[in-house]
């Protein structure tokens, strides 16, 4: 084992190596306690405003567990924990304050390695990026899925059939008392989304790219077993340091081909596509929207979950979890890639088995042969937008309408219940100014809802465009990311009322059908909206923060880099 990193500040025979070594003391540790000993830090998201981790304060002592008995020195340290149903806007707005926070706080204090502990949506992606760009020997401790929801023996699954008794409600088909009954048995336990919404996603992708231990991101929070793995992740924190594993010995471009297999496979979240672009960058890999669109056509998808299918995430793991799927695409994947067990994901998967062909569907019978996610272009989207065509309405996905045109949350909110709103069935809601600069923070606006009018007519989706995103327990027709943004300049910001709109998910288009005479003309008359923000973090972000296409990712973070190690006196 080289020389510790924690050494420079624990061993140093200096007057600061003197004060280190009195402080840590200070918390009741013995000198041999952390003298010569791998330092781990435990980065918790823990907080009573993030109720998917309500169990990492009992996790965080497994996972000291686990350290203590591998010969190493745990030290707990708290991250902003982005809780997304609470953190407004939008928690994507923080992810890269996150991501800074994890790089910043590895490189400030003396520790050799660490376990993030993350799950609900952006605290993923946030730790990950911030543990590539330090590059120390890192293992990510997944959240889990909270249990099953269930209401009068009716399972329920968190965001997706929320949303969809939100609309029974506000159509008046589900009574009120219902409806507040049903919102008190939907979350029954600690752990994120049991959909295969954006939580179960990113966790499943930071397995698929070697970044946890085997099986890991598949096992409910509540379950005794998840308590197992917390411990196992403490201990093999401390053996990927002394080996010296770190997230660029693991991370590659067949890493990040598993992780699209994967995405696609599960019928995961849109959102998938901007975190892995923004992860390839932080490794200097040029990851572009056609590989999305290229592995999509050629990966079927599998996992029978919510949104897109029947079943959660309890059930996914009875039936085999992330390591049986991927048993059943293996010749998709890239099996000679590292991951942080020390061994190749070949070797992790070999003994998986599926134990459910309803849950974990047969090659034979896929819940879709191909394509759960395009990547959609046009003179609507010249840079590349997204739809999620596995939880489309196919009978949409080829469809001509006029635009219905929002500028802003603001406008939305204020006019979607209008009874005068000039909508129908076949218009095509355009909802813009929401991208990363717009909002900014690029929050889950593209859901938009469908107006009531409509929905009094038993109407349940419809065609949306915007430069938004949505959750990834959500449904329906909606093409998101539009890139370049409206805010910007981009092609959104020209629309108008009734202009015509064509989307053909066939042919991967989307179109404005206006003249391009017409559309300059247009464009000579567009006027940037105002900043919303003239201080703060959210001034940094909407100055420096890329377009989704890219990742959404700051143009401040030295992509491709480590960060330089401080100087310490």
């Amino acid at each position: 084992m080289k020389k510790l990193r924690s050494a420079r500040w624990f061993e140093a025979e200096t007057r600061m190596g003197h004060t280190h070594r009195q402080r840590i003391m200070q918390g009741g540790f013995a000198r041999n306690d952390f003298t010569g000993k791998p330092v781990v830090a435990i980065l918790s998201t823990w907080s009573d405003l993030n109720p998917c981790h309500g169990h990492f304060r009992e996790r965080a002592e497994d996972v000291k567990r686990g350290v203590w008995e591998a010969g190493g020195f745990p030290v707990e340290v708290p991250v902003m924990a982005l809780g997304e149903p609470f953190v407004k806007p939008s928690a994507m707005l923080y992810r890269s304050l996150l991501a800074i926070q994890t790089e910043e706080t590895l490189r400030c204090h003396p520790v050799d390695g660490a376990v993030l502990m993350g799950g609900c949506d952006k605290t993923t992606p946030g730790l990950i990026l911030g543990a590539i760009s330090m590059n120390l020997p890192a293992i990510f401790m997944p959240a889990g899925p909270m249990l099953t929801g269930r209401w009068r023996n009716i399972p329920l699954g968190s965001g997706t059939d929320t949303s969809k008794a939100f609309m029974d409600w506000k159509a008046g088909v589900l009574p009120d008392a219902d409806f507040r009954e049903m919102e008190e048995a939907g979350a029954r336990s600690p752990g994120h989304c049991m959909t295969m919404g954006t939580a179960s996603t990113m966790t499943a992708i930071a397995e698929a790219l070697g970044l946890t231990l085997s099986g890991a991101s598949s096992i409910p929070a509540p379950d005794s077993r998840h308590r197992h793995m917390a411990v196992a992740t403490g201990r093999r924190a401390v053996e990927i340091i002394i080996a010296d594993l770190k997230p660029r010995s693991i991370l590659t471009n067949s890493s990040f081909h598993n992780a699209i297999v994967t995405l696609m496979a599960l019928g995961g979240s849109t959102n998938a596509v901007i975190h892995l672009v923004a992860m390839a960058r932080r490794m200097g890999i040029a990851l572009g929207l056609d590989a999305f669109e290229e592995i999509s056509l050629k990966v079927p998808v599998l996992a029978d979950l919510r949104p897109a299918g029947r079943f959660l995430m309890e059930d996914f793991f009875e039936a085999g979890g992330l390591r049986g799927l991927l048993a059943r695409i293996e010749d998709l994947l890239e099996l000679s890639a590292l991951t942080v067990t020390g061994k190749t994901l070949g070797e992790d998967i070999k003994s998986a088995r599926v134990w459910n062909d309803e849950v974990i569907l047969p090659r034979e019978k896929p819940l879709k042969a191909s394509g759960g996610l395009a990547i959609i272009r046009g003179n609507l989207a010249p840079d590349g937008a997204v739809l999620k065509t596995a939880s489309a309405t196919p009978a949409l996905l080829c469809h001509r309408g006029r635009a219905v045109v929002f500028d802003g949350w603001a406008d939305f909110a204020a006019r979607i219940d209008d009874p005068d709103l000039e909508v129908d069935p076949t218009s095509v809601m355009v909802l813009r100014n929401c991208g990363p600069r717009g909002a900014p923070g690029m929050p889950e606006w593209g859901m938009m809802q469908v107006p009531k009018k409509l929905l009094d007519q038993g109407i349940r989706d419809m065609v949306r465009v915007s430069d938004a995103r949505m959750s990834g327990t959500h449904f329906g027709t909606v093409v998101l990311h539009v890139a370049p943004e409206a805010a910007i300049g981009g092609p959104l910001a020209l629309i108008r009322n009734g202009d015509w709109i064509e989307l053909d998910a066939d042919r991967r288009t989307l179109n404005l059908d206006v003249a391009p005479d017409q559309l300059d003309l247009r464009r000579k008359e567009w006027r940037a909206p105002e900043p919303r923000y003239d201080r703060g973090w959210a001034k940094l972000y909407s100055d420096h923060v890329e377009q989704a296409d890219l990742g959404a990712d700051l143009d401040v973070l030295g992509l491709g880099t480590d960060a330089p190690e401080p100087e310490i006196n």
